[in-house]
């Protein structure tokens, strides 16, 4: 297992399989990536680099984008993930408007669950959060297609937006409990959006989080993955919150690496100065001990972005 020099252990892998989408959400922060880039990894290329991943201790994987269900391969890509042992958890974050057609297959080819953003269960306000013109009832039939193929957990990701969807946290709680799925609450991060906007639509969710308190049976600690908590409400209902500023200990308890679209390794969704190129490195012949050494470097220079006592000034 690979640890930073923050003592953390690099146990996630998030790779964005392509940077296309058929939405153009207002708070879309395209992980962070350059988007003006057309390259793209091949499955058999993801596959090698995910191996190499394994062998040094990482053990979860999930593919985003993008919206990754527009890559025609991307059975392929998941079977090909799959069929790597040492992989515990293989996930797939989608805007879920193609994941009906999609969601046998994929359960097939062997994923194990999947994240729907879902940022409103409202055609209106959708609509007018994604930019597109599917509805809500759409991704809503997918959800259900993925229940009926086994995936799961499946969680629900609502990026909270103050002025827009704020007011709907309560219908999407009711939402989850008569799906039985599990509903995540997300902080918009100032990453790819205008800092006007960010001003403007930013809702600190710790009011929320004090309300889910009271009606909690429990609260959990998610040490692992960013120190997120989440709340497991009278009715049934897991609520995770992510706050992805907070005090810092979100980015202190960070255990993942990103693999950009064109075959970098990204250690932190903010920054984009301190990648490391794997796939020109695999299309000019490296060998798999030259690629884990790249794994190494990449992880040297995780660093967390927000630091403990760090806060972010909003007032300027």
């Amino acid at each position: 297992m690979l640890i930073d020099n923050y003592g953390r252990p690099l146990l996630g892998l998030r790779i964005t399989v392509t940077h296309k989408c058929n939405y153009k959400c207002v708070y879309c922060h395209m992980e962070g990536e350059d988007p003006s880039t057309t390259i793209e990894m091949e499955p058999e290329e993801i596959s090698r680099i995910v191996k190499v991943a394994v062998k040094l201790g990482i053990y979860k994987i999930k593919l985003t984008g993008g919206e990754p269900l527009i890559r025609p391969d991307i059975v392929d890509i998941v079977r090909e993930i799959s069929r790597i042992k040492g992989i515990r958890d293989l996930a797939l974050t989608t805007n879920g408007s193609m994941l009906y057609c999609y969601a046998d297959k994929l359960a097939k080819a062997g994923l194990m669950r999947v994240n729907v953003s879902l940022p409103s269960i409202k055609n209106e306000t959708y609509m007018k959060i994604t930019r597109s013109r599917i509805t809500p009832e759409d991704v809503i039939r997918g959800i259900r297609k993925a229940k009926q193929a086994g995936l799961k957990p499946i969680k629900i990701n609502m990026v909270v937006l103050k002025g827009i969807n704020d007011n709907e946290i309560c219908e999407m709680i009711k939402f989850a409990r008569r799906e039985n799925v599990i509903l995540q609450l997300i902080e918009l991060e100032p990453v790819g959006v205008e800092w006007s906007f960010y001003k403007k639509h930013h809702m600190d969710l710790s009011c929320i989080e004090k309300e889910l308190s009271k009606k909690s049976l429990m609260v959990i600690t998610r040490r692992n993955m960013q120190n997120r908590r989440k709340y497991l409400l009278e009715n049934g209902v897991e609520v995770e919150v992510v706050k992805p500023i907070e005090d810092g200990s979100f980015c202190m308890a960070c255990t993942r690496i990103r693999l950009t679209a064109d075959g970098k390794l990204k250690p932190c969704l903010m920054r984009n100065d301190n990648l490391v190129d794997i796939l020109s490195r695999i299309r000019s012949g490296a060998t798999d001990k030259e690629l884990e050494e790249l794994f190494i470097l990449a992880n040297r220079r995780r660093e967390p972005y927000w630091k403990r006592g760090m806060h972010l000034n909003c007032s300027t």
